[in-house]
């Protein structure tokens, strides 16, 4: 405790950003330290997991130190530990799991394991201190993109999800085949700016009638497709028009669907989370679309979507005061389910 505040000190490491915050009462962040290796890796056209855990074990145990000095806080003042333990890559969550388990055993600390996508819901939280379950979510990175119902704080019902490639992963994919190279979503996003969104019409996959569920792996393929045939007919691209057309298709798709489940189980607030849901062409559609159903729509700020500390600090201070706990024996989980939790369990 300082001034009267529950602290948390928080780890986040589940693929290539070393991450530490400290976060008072769940809701309001004293340091969120964020050690990217995004250039790193944009050489390799995307994230070489070794290169990942070997950065992480280089970085951890300063960025902590720096995250403890920018909050201006001490061992003595920390509360508990939150951790990100899945889902994410093995070797890179495997770094941040040992690190939480080795200062919770020194300095004595409880410790919380915390679910990765639990998190970016989370970073709502911290965006709008009076924001309290139910809502409805929709989360999207590069490897999820899901419809959740959150019910409470740590309770959540996932209604869709991708059922081939993410949204995040079919920009990455989309990025590479055009020429904008990795990370594909914020330069796609950058891009598009310059596009018509009309000038391709690539198709819109709704799947079957009442599903929430998603399939980005045809308007992938659609792209390259285009690609391809206007290449082998020597015309040239219009890496803009490609990119907005495409980025149109996809949040097209994501808007349909998300009020859909917004409409249908009556909840008057929508959040998204993740890191595509900085995308701008997206939160604007969202804003739109949610203001004329008269529904809620909050969203994290840009750096709260990225992968960082400061959400799982949010969402290990509800799991702790729920009364979850973690032991020494947490392990990290790689493709731990929503809703899934191993290695935490209720206190009795």
């Amino acid at each position: 405790m300082k001034d009267g505040k529950f602290l948390t000190l928080a780890i986040e490491s589940s693929c290539d950003e070393t991450s530490v915050a400290v976060v008072a009462d769940g809701r309001t962040v004293l340091s969120d330290i964020i050690s990217s290796q995004i250039k790193i890796h944009t050489q390799f056209g995307g994230v070489v997991p070794e290169i990942a855990s070997r950065h992480h074990l280089t970085n951890i145990n300063e960025v902590t130190e720096q995250a403890m000095r920018e909050a201006d806080v001490t061992w003595d003042d920390i509360d508990l530990i939150g951790v990100t333990y899945g889902p994410g890559l093995i070797g890179a969550l495997l770094i941040g799991v040992a690190t939480a388990k080795a200062y919770a055993f020194a300095k004595n600390k409880p410790l919380v394991g915390v679910h990765h996508i639990q998190g970016h819901i989370s970073a709502n939280y911290i965006q709008y201190p009076e924001l309290k379950p139910p809502f409805m979510a929709m989360v999207l990175s590069g490897g999820h993109t899901n419809i959740i119902n959150v019910t409470d704080y740590n309770k959540c019902t996932v209604l869709g999800g991708t059922r081939d490639d993410a949204a995040g992963e079919a920009f990455d994919k989309v990025a590479r085949v055009i020429g904008l190279g990795y990370p594909g979503g914020p330069k796609i996003d950058k891009a598009a700016k310059e596009g018509n969104p009309h000038a391709i019409e690539f198709k819109r996959v709704m799947l079957e009638k009442g599903s929430m569920d998603f399939s980005f792996s045809g308007i992938k393929t659609g792209v390259l497709n285009y690609v391809n045939t206007e290449r082998q007919a020597g015309r040239e691209i219009s890496v803009p028009d490609v990119a907005a057309s495409f980025q149109a298709a996809v949040v097209d798709v994501l808007v349909t669907h998300s009020l859909h489940a917004v409409k249908e189980y009556g909840i008057k607030t929508f959040a998204i989370a993740g890191g595509v849901a900085s995308n701008s062409h997206l939160r604007e559609a969202f804003e739109k679309a949610c203001k004329e159903e008269g529904i809620e729509f909050v969203h994290p700020s840009p750096i709260l979507c990225t992968d960082n500390a400061a959400m799982i600090g949010s969402a290990g201070y509800y799991e702790f005061i729920k009364g979850y706990r973690s032991g020494t024996d947490l392990n990290a989980v790689p493709n731990l389910q929503i809703g899934e939790k191993q290695g935490v369990f209720l206190a009795k």
